[in-house]
């Protein structure tokens, strides 16, 4: 619900003690391989039977700004949770303390492949604080997938499109923000039976996936990442299908150590808060390499443009 505050100094401690006591920051992914819990979706994570994952007001943060994380973690992928994990500071001081969001409340979760995984669908709640990074510990890295170029993202936006509520769009009009991270293409449909097992709602028919962008794209602005991590950075064919659903939102990043860079810098652009130029101050400031700032810039060159930010 997002009514903590984010801590450098907290954060920072943890990491200290993890790294004494040789724990992982993942600790349900550790704990699955290892054999100590069973290979399957975290309670505190699971979608089954959700009313609702919410963004709401409250005393620390009057005007909460939702933003939603999905990772796909299939094949190559299951590792890009963990550059968001080790860089969790940079990007709450780019966007609380250069001001491009006063009050992000961080949702973070994770896409398989229904059709094959164990854990299809993986969903936490907006927070503010330090339960952010409790959210991505409870996260299985399963790194499944089918032997085809999709994964159920269309899974995952329908939850996001029937499944959440946030104040910052139902009270102030501002839509929330959405940033799917992966390789593949959608499914063109929703599967009704998919929707049942993993989200447990009674559709009794399928979806396509336009259906679904429409009304996501109501509340959200929503972007498709493609970091360089796989063969299919380069697929043509796989960017153009997304193209096709969010046009000028499909960015491809060229070095994937800049997830939460790429995040911070297209907030702050459309949100009007800096320009491209300011950007790469900033991100210089918070001690992004040249090879991240320079691929960031690139990659966000078109939200800069759109809004007359270049």
């Amino acid at each position: 619900m997002g009514g903590t505050r984010w801590s450098d100094d907290e954060y920072h401690e943890r990491a200290s003690s993890r790294k004494k006591s040789g724990r992982d920051a993942f600790e349900h992914h550790a704990d699955v391989v290892a054999g100590r819990a069973q290979t399957r979706v975290h309670q505190k994570m699971n979608p089954l039977g959700v009313i609702a994952r919410e963004s709401r007001d409250s005393e620390a943060h009057p005007e909460s700004h939702a933003v939603a994380v999905l990772f796909d973690v299939t094949g190559s992928m299951q590792s890009v949770p963990r550059v968001l994990q080790q860089n969790l500071p940079r990007l709450m001081n780019l966007l609380i303390r250069k001001g491009y969001l006063a009050h992000p409340q961080i949702l973070v979760g994770a896409i398989g492949d229904a059709t094959c995984d164990q854990a299809p669908l993986q969903v936490g709640q907006f927070e503010s604080g330090l339960e952010i990074e409790d959210d991505l510990g409870k996260l299985y890295l399963e790194g499944g997938g089918g032997g085809h170029i999709t994964e159920s993202y269309e899974l995952a936006m329908y939850f996001m499109a029937w499944h959440t509520a946030i104040d910052c769009f139902e009270k102030r009009g501002k839509k929330g923000y959405l940033f799917v991270i992966g390789d593949e293409a959608p499914y063109p449909k929703v599967k009704h039976k998919e929707i049942r097992a993993v989200i447990g709602d009674g559709i009794q028919a399928d979806i396509p996936f336009e259906e679904v962008i429409e009304k996501l794209r109501q509340r959200y602005e929503v972007y498709y990442v493609i970091p360089r991590m796989t063969s299919h950075y380069g697929n043509e064919e796989i960017r153009k299908r997304w193209t096709r659903y969010l046009g000028q939102n499909v960015l491809k990043l060229e070095d994937p150590a800049g997830i939460c860079e790429l995040i911070a810098s297209v907030i702050g652009l459309t949100e009007e808060k800096v320009d491209l130029t300011e950007v790469e101050s900033d991100l210089e400031e918070a001690g992004a390499t040249a090879t991240v700032v320079q691929a960031v810039s690139a990659s966000v060159a078109p939200v800069a443009s759109s809004r007359g930010r270049r």
